[in-house]
């Protein structure tokens, strides 16, 4: 039998927001199994999925580069927020990101391409700014995306310059249309992109793994309910629905107008365009998405300082 510690319990709580005694029952009746423990607390409604409150956002900035048919979106991390708001640290990410531009956009291809203010690569560069700069850095995620015809449109959140900030989106838009039209509907929809989230551009596009898991959650919330299988299934299959559509970009409600949902507003975008659109990518980058950063207890460690 697994054995249930106090850090399972303290992690489990931090994740999902649910009481201790709560998080130590659903531990104990999974094994000690993490995942299956949150799916647990959410199926007896006591947890909510997207509660992830042990993650917090590192530092550094986000960058974004265009060109024509193409753009590229990077990460750069840093250790504080007052480096990511020093020039000499803007300025290598701004070069980063248009280095990116004329590689595949995979972080190996980047690391190793040539830095034209250096002349060594990215990864050279980037190594020696942190002796410059004191600070460690690092080159972390980085995507690439292209249209053979159309634009791919770009947005900036809490742009602290030029194509730098803390989220950054591509969309890609395949269109034979006018292009600055185009571009206006992308940058709508690159704004609706980095306020909603979704998973997918469309419903049959959502990860399988990630259907299956919220329809085992709705299956246990239903039974609770008591009510027979076939009821359960209907039920079940409801909230499916409702699911895809929150989740899959094109069935969501357009944050521009509310009145439409993104497939509809692409659709009336199409008469101002010319042409037929088709979202054919999407990138979102939130600043130190994932990455677990260490708080430290200031007044505890002044009080450990006191006690010699």
């Amino acid at each position: 039998m697994t054995e249930i510690t106090a850090a399972m319990v303290k992690e489990l709580r931090e994740k999902t927001g649910a009481g201790m005694m709560d998080c130590k029952k659903a531990l104990a009746e999974n094994g000690g199994d993490m995942e299956a423990s949150i799916d647990w607390l959410r199926a007896k409604g006591i947890a909510k999925a997207d509660k992830k409150s042990g993650r917090t956002a590192a530092e550094g900035l986000i960058g974004i580069a265009s060109a024509g048919t193409k753009a590229v979106v990077v990460e750069v991390n840093s250790e504080t927020d007052f480096v990511a708001r020093n020039d000499a640290f803007q300025a290598i990410v701004r070069g980063v990101a248009d280095v990116a531009l004329a590689t595949d956009g995979s972080v190996a291809a980047i690391a190793a391409a040539t830095y034209p203010a250096t002349g060594k690569s990215v990864a050279e560069t980037i190594t020696d700014a942190i002796g410059t700069i004191g600070e460690n850095m690092a080159l972390r995620r980085s995507a690439l995306l292209s249209v053979t015809d159309g634009v791919v449109a770009t947005y900036v959140h809490n742009a602290v310059g030029d194509g730098l900030g803390k989220l950054g989106v591509l969309i890609a838009l395949q269109s034979t249309g006018d292009k600055t039209a185009l571009n206006t509907i992308g940058r709508q929809i690159a704004m609706h992109v980095a306020a909603t989230n979704p998973l997918a551009i469309r419903a049959d596009e959502v990860d399988a793994a990630v259907a299956e898991r919220e329809r085992n959650v709705f299956i246990e919330q239903s039974r609770e309910s008591g009510k027979p299988e076939a009821i359960i299934e209907k039920m079940v299959e409801g909230r499916m629905r409702k699911f895809f559509e929150e989740v899959a970009l094109l069935s969501q409600s357009f944050v521009i107008n509310p009145d439409l949902t993104v497939g509809a507003a692409l659709k009336e975008a199409e008469k101002d365009v010319g042409a037929p659109i088709e979202i054919v990518g999407m990138v979102r980058l939130l600043l130190g998405e994932g990455i677990e950063k260490e708080v430290s207890d200031f007044a505890a460690e002044v009080a450990a300082v006191a006690k010699g």
